[in-house]
């Protein structure tokens, strides 16, 4: 298993991400996969979070908000979503 460090110590970014939140939420959604095929249909990370607030889900299994405003939701429309 490979071994992730910080660049430096005023480095925020999270494996790639830009902080744990961000990353949390998309290692989810591209590794559940109904919340990947959910993502896929909505099309957007809005769409996505009212979807599962809809459902009653509100966080992901590790306890990060969908909504929190940490969660760097460009990033993830980019990233995860192709937008």
């Amino acid at each position: 298993m490979p071994t992730t460090y910080q660049r430096n110590l005023l480095s925020t970014e999270y494996n790639g991400w830009e902080n744990y939140e961000t990353w949390n939420v998309a290692l989810w959604i591209n590794n559940n996969e109904y919340l990947y095929h959910l993502a896929q249909e909505v099309g957007n990370y809005v769409d996505f979070v009212d979807v599962l607030n809809d459902c009653g889900t509100d966080s992901t299994p590790d306890g990060v908000r969908y909504d929190d405003p940490k969660v760097n939701v460009v990033q993830l429309n980019s990233d995860v979503f192709d937008l």
